[in-house]
């Protein structure tokens, strides 16, 4: 079974004025959410009155076929796109009426991202990237912090190497490192081991796990795959813009 609010870490967040304040609002509460794209004479709707609450510290995987609308959520949970209709509130701030520089601010001090694609700077070292996703988000990192961060990441001998030097599983470990080095509020993670092997799989899902366990991070993840669906709290699977699950793993 997924773990009760109480028994939930609660996370500590970056409030307006700079301070760590406890999260005790919910870090995601969609209303009624409707995601139409129309190109042309073609409409094509995404997502049809998603109604969704995400609580501090909770670990949900997303799951659905493609097309089911889950990567036009997951864009809607980070603040990169709007939704047609409805509402989509991050710790009580509507992000479909925030404006473009409140969402970025929002999205690189508080929201780390991680795609199936590594999103690496490839002239830097990897305690470099590191140190600039920390730079990026507010929050310095230094040399020292790089190299726990990917030590952490199983990639302590490969702190000075750049990403072209790595396997493919060893750069998406590097990817996740930059994304938590910074501490973020939430991580959301879209189909980050669909093309890793087992072993790499596992270690990627080992960092989640530690880092929703020892920070309190509030982690979605989006994937097909139901046994790395089971390492999480809860499942929420969407079928044609539609919720059609929402539970424990179990």
């Amino acid at each position: 079974m997924g773990l009760t609010t109480a028994e939930r870490p609660r996370r500590r967040v970056i409030d307006a004025s700079g301070a760590d304040a406890l999260a005790d609002e919910a870090v995601f509460r969609l209303t009624d959410v409707i995601r139409v794209y129309r190109e042309a004479d073609v409409e094509t709707i995404a997502l049809r009155g998603i109604d969704l609450t995400i609580e501090p510290g909770e670990f949900v995987a997303i799951m659905g076929r493609s097309g089911s609308g889950k990567s036009t959520l997951l864009n809607l949970l980070a603040g990169s796109d709007r939704p047609t209709a409805g509402r989509v509130l991050y710790l009580g701030r509507d992000l479909a009426t925030a404006d473009d520089a409140a969402r970025s601010a929002i999205r690189g001090r508080e929201i780390g991202i991680v795609y199936q694609s590594q999103n690496l700077a490839p002239m830097l070292s990897l305690v470099e990237n590191v140190r600039l996703a920390g730079w990026l988000a507010g929050r310095p990192i230094d040399a020292v912090g790089g190299r726990t961060a990917l030590e952490r990441a199983g990639l302590g001998d490969r702190v000075d190497h750049r990403p072209s030097q790595l396997s493919g599983g060893e750069q998406q470990r590097a990817a996740l490192a930059c994304v938590l080095a910074p501490r973020p509020t939430v991580l959301l993670a879209d189909e980050i081991t669909g093309e890793l092997d087992t072993a790499s799989a596992d270690v990627v899902l080992r960092l989640l796990r530690d880092a929703h366990a020892t920070e309190g991070t509030t982690i979605v993840l989006v994937t097909h795959d139901h046994d790395v669906a089971a390492r999480a709290d809860r499942i929420v699977e969407l079928r044609d813009g539609r919720v059609v699950r929402d539970g424990g793993t179990r």
